[in-house]
């Protein structure tokens, strides 16, 4: 199904499939195409309303009767690792961050293949080929940067342990997929890659990193609740997530608003 702006910009909802998160339910998404001169604004504009990229397009969670997931960013200037998150960036301090273009590697696939085999081995991912990742990875039509990290290897050498692709943003960093060694579960090199990010706004001078949905009662998502201060997007602006809210918002439920008054209430950058 179609859905247009004046603004020329179109919008489509997917077909429900199960959702990942939560079981038992089925998710749909909202998304446009994300192409032209102006797709670095468009990212800016939408990803400020709660929308993520996946290559060229842009997407917003719109399932019938749930909104259970909430785009989160970290308040970097305030933000404070707690003492186990401070035990995680010492423990990996000996680890080397490079930030390169948008460009697929084998050793890259290697690790990521590694990683969804052991991680994700039945989730939409796992028949991912090196074409798959390559689109994934260069398909970009943003400011986009690959940030490969490695561990230096007794008489010499180095050894690529984790890898991110991030969005650059104009008031943050997005991070859009990331992916570590498995085999290194002990060093929390997730948490590792998210608080690196952190340090990477700060030095850049950018308030935020956004880190995808957050979805409460989601095993797999209550993770990114441990980074404060939190943002959420609700209900059209971001909201500061108290302590409180943690034990209040569990598998929102509730009909959202049709799709052509959610398309209608999504502030659009003007055409020339």
């Amino acid at each position: 199904m179609r859905h247009s702006l004046p603004q020329s910009h179109q919008f489509y909802v997917t077909a429900p499939q199960p959702c990942p998160y939560l079981g038992g339910r089925v998710e749909r998404k909202l998304f446009t195409a994300l192409q032209g001169d102006g797709a670095s604004h468009l990212n800016d504009v939408l990803s400020h309303q709660g929308f993520r990229r996946s290559q060229n397009v842009l997407y917003r969670p719109s399932c019938a009767g749930c909104s259970a997931c909430l785009s989160a960013r970290i308040v970097v200037d305030t933000f404070e690792p707690s003492r186990g998150q401070r035990r995680i960036m010492k423990r990996n301090a000996a680890i080397e961050r490079i930030v390169t273009s948008p460009w697929a590697t084998e050793p890259q696939y290697a690790l990521f293949r590694r990683y969804l085999d052991a991680r994700h081995a039945t989730g939409g991912m796992a028949d991912m080929d090196m074409h798959e990742f390559a689109a994934m990875i260069e398909e970009t039509p943003v400011r986009s940067r690959v940030i490969e990290y490695y561990l230096p290897r007794a008489g010499g050498g180095r050894e690529l342990i984790a890898v991110c692709l991030t969005d650059l943003l104009t008031d943050g960093v997005s991070m859009v997929y990331s992916f570590f060694d498995p085999a290194m579960t002990r060093d929390s090199l997730g948490a590792f890659v998210i608080l690196d990010h952190v340090e990477i706004a700060r030095e850049a001078g950018l308030p935020y990193v956004y880190l995808g949905y957050w979805v409460p009662g989601s095993a797999k998502m209550d993770y990114k609740a441990r980074y404060r201060p939190l943002e959420i997007f609700y209900e059209g602006r971001w909201s500061l997530l108290p302590e409180a809210d943690l034990s209040t918002i569990n598998r929102r439920q509730g009909d959202r608003t049709n799709i052509v008054d959610q398309v209608a209430a999504i502030e659009l950058p003007a055409t020339k």
